[in-house]
């Protein structure tokens, strides 16, 4: 049997955390959560509040992240933690951590898969795993590949980067009550019932094709071979729309790049202009891509976010969705403002009557079957659990 609890608190710091496990216990009296999955506003007492919430209702195991705006199927905004927590015979879970990713990628997943069990395990037959990571430790795609390598492709991978409001200054992941940089965190979830994962994004190419031709990381410096910044300015003149290098968020939240792929267009969003003329990007973009402007709408991101639930959905055979996580963008918020609630009412219409919490993060992970592969920006992830 598996039981759920979606909660949130709207108090602070140690407040937070002992309200969070007082409504914990009163979902699951005395018995304590298998596992609890957490997103915590990054302007609480992050430390005290892991503490408390785990003192207050002692989870077998505890894996989060900060973030940049939180929701639950009854409440969205800034400045809250909400949680989902498990009670399962039915999936067992592990907590992984893996640290230095930004120096050694290949080491701090290896170290993340040392703590999965399947292998020992063979009655679940379905596994997956959350994995949160410290976004500006980058290395995100890299350590994505990793982690499905070193699984043989045997695993579904769901989760984000871990947010600061969108501020690029200090990104946290938790594991138990430890408030970490520079690692990634998740839990392994071993099931007899099959995980259902849908990703979508919604976003279509607005230009012709071009070609990344020196990037490095997340920088890329030209295009085309021409200053990176050229390939905005002429689209910005081509579409009639405003660009202004001293201030080029709002037009960069609605004109993203896409890297053509054969799963297709993986989103990365510009973030800064350098006085050399390159871009800073949210995410690594590979020297030598093929990759476009893209456009979108208000009703082609909430179509993706309905897309992505049925395609999760789809997964779960016969069995009833019990609960949900969605991880957003965080520019996805900030371009669509109130109309970003309209994504979640598409998530909460989809799933029916089963709740769901998640928050906006700095990038996506998503990695199942004939699905996109790795890591995202300004892309819906959903990944349903079946009752």
């Amino acid at each position: 049997m598996n039981q759920s609890a979606v909660i949130y608190s709207s108090l602070r710091d140690a407040e937070a955390g002992r309200e969070l496990g007082d409504l914990v216990r009163e979902r699951f009296g005395t018995a304590p959560p298998d596992a609890v999955i957490v997103f915590a506003s990054p302007d609480n007492d992050l430390p005290a509040l892991l503490k408390e919430f785990d003192a207050t209702c002692r989870p077998g195991s505890m894996a989060g992240c900060s973030s940049a705006g939180e929701f639950t199927s009854g409440i969205a905004g800034t400045g809250l933690t909400c949680a989902i927590a498990f009670r399962s015979s039915e999936m067992r879970f592990a907590l992984a951590v893996g640290r230095g990713v930004r120096s050694d990628p290949v080491g701090a997943a290896e170290q993340f898969v040392a703590a999965f069990k399947g292998e020992d395990a063979p009655e679940f037959e379905h596994r997956s795993a959350l994995v949160l990571t410290d976004a500006l430790a980058g290395f995100a795609d890299r350590l994505v590949d990793e982690l499905t390598v070193q699984t043989g492709g045997t695993y579904k991978f769901f989760g984000g980067g871990a947010g600061d409001n969108a501020r690029f200054v200090r990104t946290n992941v938790f594991a138990g009550t430890d408030v970490l940089e520079d690692a990634v965190v998740g839990l392994e979830i071993l099931s007899s019932k099959p995980i259902g994962l849908g990703v979508e994004h919604g976003w279509m190419p607005a230009s012709g094709p071009m070609r990344v031709t020196e990037a490095e990381g997340m920088r890329v410096s030209s295009i085309d071979g021409a200053p990176a910044i050229e390939a905005f300015e002429l689209h910005a003149a081509a579409t009639g729309q405003i660009f202004e290098a001293a201030d080029p968020l709002p037009f960069f939240l609605h004109n993203v790049l896409g890297i053509d792929t054969p799963g297709g267009f993986k989103l990365r969003v510009p973030l800064s202009v350098e006085a050399d003329g390159s871009l800073l990007f949210a995410a690594e973009v590979p020297e030598g891509a093929t990759m476009s402007i893209m456009r979108t709408s208000s009703d082609s991101a909430v179509a993706a976010t309905a897309s992505a639930t049925q395609t999760a959905l789809s997964q779960l055979g016969d069995h009833k969705p019990q609960v949900a996580l969605f991880f957003d963008c965080v520019a996805t918020r900030l371009r669509m403002g109130e109309g970003f609630n309209l994504e979640l009412d598409a998530l909460r219409e989809e799933l029916g009557g089963a709740g769901f919490a998640g928050c906006n993060t700095h990038g996506q992970i998503a990695r199942g079957d004939r699905q996109f592969t790795g890591f995202h920006n300004c892309t819906a992830v959903v990944c349903v659990f079946p009752e």
